[in-house]
């Protein structure tokens, strides 16, 4: 019996990815940028709280549908042939049940706040259960998940304010263009893989241009942050974090130049320090 119950909480860590965080720093800086930004310097606990949860869950609850939408052609890309569905850890039956789980939760954290932002966190609902499913009918599931990974922003602010400013918007067009730019840099290590099974992504969209594209989407953002930063009347802090950020990408080309998957993922999990640089230079102007 012990081990049957060690084996399931196996299962559950790694169909939620708890053993590898990458995902939710890359959903959590964003939000706490906007956190930061919506309450003009620290939120109130409740906020913090509530929001910081909310990004592990619905990180968890995204990785769970996307093992479900994904069980017949996991096992065919080399980078997923060992997740739980395909190895058998886990069944579908039990994956649903988890994503229920999950969103149970995430609806009980929802519930604490304010009538429009619980409004808002049905479309949240709708476009982290639909990005998996985008990847058989569009060439862009990044940008689905770049919307999805971004709309935390738009409620922050609506909790945060009763309302959603420019400046909210602006924010989640930044970090909608940064989701699709790194989003294909890891879609990059399968697209070998994702043609011979016909999945679509950015990365195949781009085909020899990926690498300019990306460039390009990475300079947007940066001049994004600016226009925000700008409009904010942020100081030296914060535009010293744009500057390390802007490093931080060349470095990423740099990784990304010959295609090699290792180095394509490396660039990938390297977004970890963009998002936390920014972050950081939010945080020191507001202190």
């Amino acid at each position: 019996m012990f081990k049957a119950i060690k084996q399931k909480g196996l299962a559950i860590k790694l169909i939620t990815r708890m053993d590898k965080p990458i995902g939710t720093y890359l959903l959590l800086w964003p939000t706490y940028w906007a956190l930061w930004v919506a309450s003009d310097g620290w939120p109130n606990f409740h906020l913090l709280i509530v929001f910081s949860l909310g990004v592990f869950i619905m990180r968890s609850a995204g990785c769970v549908i996307n093992d479900i939408a994904d069980m017949k052609v996991d096992g065919k890309v080399e980078r997923t042939k060992n997740r739980p569905l395909v190895s058998g850890l886990m069944s579908k039956g039990e994956a649903i049940n988890l994503f229920g789980v999950l969103i149970g939760i995430a609806l009980g954290l929802v519930l604490t706040l304010s009538w429009p932002t619980i409004y808002l966190s049905v479309i949240a609902l709708l476009l982290a259960a639909s990005y998996p499913f985008m990847k058989r009918y569009t060439q862009l599931p990044q940008v689905v998940l770049g919307a999805a990974f971004s709309w935390g922003m738009i409620m922050a602010f609506s909790e945060a304010q009763g309302e959603v400013p420019t400046i909210a918007w602006l924010l989640f067009f930044a970090n909608l263009l940064w989701t699709v730019a790194y989003d294909t840099m890891y879609a990059m290590v399968d697209r070998n893989d994702d043609l011979e099974i016909g999945v679509k992504s950015t990365a195949i969209l781009f085909g020899e241009h990926d690498k300019r594209i990306i460039g390009f989407m990475q300079v947007l953002v940066l001049g994004l942050l600016f226009t925000i930063g700008d409009m904010l009347a942020f100081g030296w802090p914060y535009q010293l974090s744009l500057v390390i950020a802007a490093g931080l990408f060349a470095y990423q080309q740099m990784l990304i130049i010959n295609r090699e998957r290792d180095k394509c993922f490396q660039a990938f999990l390297h977004n970890h320090w963009v998002g936390m640089v920014v972050f950081v230079g939010i945080l020191i102007e507001y202190l």
